[in-house]
């Protein structure tokens, strides 16, 4: 949505450059996907107004984020042009969820596929309206985090989108919906979420309440002491504060012992202060739990070389250039640097 919440450290804060997927998707289902997603304009009680994106998954009814709806006092939706109004919301306001009950919304649905049955590395792209675009644009990327939360997952990916697409579409290759557009970290190495399919589907069969609801804050925008671990890590992480990343990592991993993210995080805080038996212990029990995560197999790459195994290192490259050429060659160049 065009509104923002400031002061807080995850939003949607920046404009993104991003790549239309039709070669990967294919025409005919672009096109059938694009006029499923459509533009959500919000007028608010303060006489201003907002914009963001919604998708159809149901007969009339629009799931978009609860952030883009909040302290609304009128929802329209455009397809073809024309303007839809809103008659009620069913809020999860917690994940930042919420549907939108329609009348008379010529639009059939898409599919859906629960978010748990994603993979990482598996190939999606993003649908939504950015900015004041008059159609809407798609972004390629593929999955790299998949967060446990409740009874569902967030997913992290590398699609990226900006300020309008919070509410868009996440979508596998068959075109299956698989995500809800929500938040991203600042900064030109942002972190991409979408909330869970599984939350969209458990508001399907709701009752609607009216438009003009009090809004309550997600999770994300609470706090930064009542985050979950996944938000917590990444400032750190990408800051290299690894005194920092250990403490929040560690606590992570004894909440949560069977998360493959929570011990990679743990790892490269420890790889960051050069504790490298531990590290590459805890990165072996990562790919152990998950084959595909390819960030833990360029640290054990990484150790590889520092330690003086090089035959070790190049496998680790061979094995990350199936799942990832990118990290592979960005493993390659860091090998050559390192002391």
């Amino acid at each position: 949505m065009t509104k923002l919440v400031t002061g807080l450290i995850f939003c949607l804060s920046a404009f993104c450059v991003s790549h239309v997927a039709v070669a990967e998707t294919g025409a005919e289902l672009m096109q059938a996907l694009n006029s499923r997603v459509l533009r959500i304009q919000v007028g608010l009680n303060n006489g201003q107004y907002g914009l963001g994106s919604g998708v159809v998954v149901a007969d009339n009814q629009v799931v978009t984020n609860c952030h883009v709806v909040a302290n609304a006092s009128s929802i329209s939706v455009m397809s073809g042009g024309a303007a839809y109004r809103a008659v009620g919301v069913k809020p999860d306001w917690k994940h930042d969820v919420c549907m939108l009950q329609m009348e008379d919304l010529p639009v059939t649905p898409v599919a859906m596929k629960s978010s748990t049955t994603l993979t990482y590395e598996q190939p999606v792209f993003t649908i939504g309206y950015p900015g004041f675009v008059p159609a809407p644009v798609s972004t390629q990327g593929v999955v790299k985090g998949l967060f446990s939360m409740d009874d569902s997952v967030i997913v992290r990916a590398t699609s990226s989108f900006s300020v309008g697409a919070s509410g868009g579409g996440l979508f596998d290759t068959a075109g299956n919906l698989v995500g809800l557009i929500t938040l991203k970290s600042p900064g030109k190495n942002a972190y991409y979420y979408y909330m869970s399919i599984d939350w969209v589907q458990a508001l399907i069969h709701q009752p609607a309440s009216p438009i003009k609801v009090k809004s309550e804050l997600p999770f994300w925008a609470k706090p930064a002491s009542q985050w979950p671990h996944f938000m917590r890590v990444v400032y750190p992480y990408l800051h290299q504060d690894w005194q920092g990343l250990r403490q929040v990592a560690q606590q992570w991993v004894e909440q949560e012992p069977q998360n493959n993210e929570a011990w990679f995080y743990l790892a490269t805080a420890e790889y960051g202060t050069t504790d490298l038996k531990l590290a590459e212990q805890h990165l072996h029990r990562v790919i152990a739990m998950n084959g595909q995560h390819s960030q833990a197999m360029y640290y054990l790459g990484l150790i590889a070389e520092k330690t003086g195994d090089h035959m070790a290192a190049l496998e680790n490259v061979e094995s990350l250039r199936l799942l990832d050429a990118d990290k592979a060659a960005e493993l390659q160049l860091a090998m050559k640097t390192l002391p």
